[in-house]
């Protein structure tokens, strides 16, 4: 994993296409991230992936 310090309103680039920028920090604890990507690029929070993920394989197993 790479980890990289950044203030408010400082970005990073993935490739060409991806920013991700610092819009606001909340205490010691807790930012607010902003993410531009192209539309066709999925961009979702890691629990709610992992929900969806369990989710199906709740559904799958019901179906056996």
């Amino acid at each position: 994993m790479l980890v990289l310090t950044r203030r408010v309103d400082e970005s990073i680039r993935i490739g060409d296409d991806i920013r991700i920028t610092v819009v606001k920090i909340k205490g010691t604890q807790q930012i607010c991230v902003g993410v531009d990507a192209p539309r066709d690029v999925p961009v979702l929070r890691e629990e709610l992936l992992t929900e969806r993920e369990s989710e199906s394989e709740k559904s799958t197993a019901s179906e056996s």
